[in-house]
């Protein structure tokens, strides 16, 4: 399966990149595939014309695979002119204040349509596209396949991977509860999906036969060599990667992380409205204690003001890390990926 997979995807190294929502980087999406991985980028929130010129940035940076990540639509998200806004916004008051900005009026969308993003994918021919949140349609894994484009689907539980599987995807990622950021159950409340990588690896392995590539806790060659003993085909790791100098995440971000330790992160829905793992801090705790969080995507949108205004402030941030912060402990990319690549088998 190890072979499967990186011929599949035209990769030296079975690892992947984890494609950050708001945190991915130019510089760190191109190191991980010019070091023989994939690497991935989230394209949460991105318009057409921003995907576009993300493209051919990575373009000047990396002739290697890469892996374009989108966010699929579960069906619950509201608009602006169906979300009560006034109570959230006045909840967040006091964070806008701290971080110098203006409460906000409601936009004219809070996000743009997945068929203007995936148009800008097939202008864009990555090597993967990569999703969340969803089985993609027959239509899009149909034009990808046409276009040489290999479509990647995320799974916190086995019956969401038979899902992918069945939807014609190439691969499913396993990820378990321990990982960094949101959790993208589309079957179940995520609440109700929280298996762990170790437990939840194998049975998706059993369950599936396509490649299936861990996620959540690794973060070294222990993690790597365990996700292969399990029957993964290669890894996605997120945590150590943002810990580095190369990711988009501010000094304070990776200095919380470097901080953590085993019981530091904690299961929220303050910034997004969706349930998310992060370092909590004074706008999560603030939030939590408010009891108004608006339904995603308006929650994310009331809390990125203060998030942008805040200039990377700790305390007004989204830190996502995952259980295994403790074990991200280098500041280089290039040095994640060699240590990574130690725990892979000899084929």
């Amino acid at each position: 399966m190890t072979a499967a997979l990186t011929d599949l995807l035209g990769i030296d190294l079975p690892v992947i990149l984890g494609p950050f929502g708001g945190l991915s980087s130019i510089e760190l999406t191109a190191l991980v595939s010019e070091g023989g991985g994939l690497g991935s980028y989230g394209l949460y929130g991105y318009d057409a014309a921003r995907i576009a010129e993300t493209a051919a940035q990575m373009r000047e940076c990396t002739s290697r695979p890469f892996s374009l990540n989108l966010w699929l639509p579960l069906g619950d998200e509201v608009g602006p002119e169906t979300v009560r806004f006034a109570p959230a916004r006045d909840a967040l008051r006091p964070l806008y204040e701290a971080a110098g900005a203006a409460a906000p009026e409601p936009p004219e969308r809070f996000l743009p349509p997945l068929a203007e993003q995936l148009d800008a994918i097939w202008d864009a021919a990555p090597a993967a596209l990569s999703v969340v949140y969803g089985v993609p349609s027959a239509d899009t894994v149909a034009e990808a396949h046409r276009r040489g484009i290999r479509v990647i689907g995320t799974a916190t539980s086995v019956a969401e991977a038979r899902a992918l599987e069945a939807g014609g995807v190439d691969l499913v990622v396993a990820s378990g509860a321990e990982a960094a950021g949101h959790r993208v159950s589309f079957l179940a409340a995520p609440e109700r999906s929280l298996v762990g990588t170790l437990a939840l690896v194998p049975q998706v392995v059993d369950a599936v036969d396509i490649p299936v590539v861990a996620a959540g806790g690794i973060a070294d060659r222990r993690g790597v060599a365990a996700a292969f003993a399990l029957g993964a085909a290669g890894v996605q790791v997120g945590t150590a990667f943002l810990r580095t100098r190369q990711s988009a995440a501010s000094d304070g971000h990776r200095a919380a992380i470097a901080a953590a330790d085993d019981t530091t992160t904690v299961l929220t829905r303050a910034m997004s409205g969706r349930l998310a793992r992060g370092i909590p801090n004074r706008a999560v705790h603030d939030i939590e204690a408010a009891g108004v969080i608006a339904p995603f995507p308006a929650q994310n949108w009331l809390t990125a003001v203060f998030r942008t205004a805040a200039g990377g402030d700790p305390e007004l941030s989204s830190l996502w890390a995952g259980q295994a912060a403790a074990l991200a402990t280098r500041e280089d990319a290039a040095e994640v990926l060699r240590e990574l690549a130690s725990g892979v088998p000899a084929r």
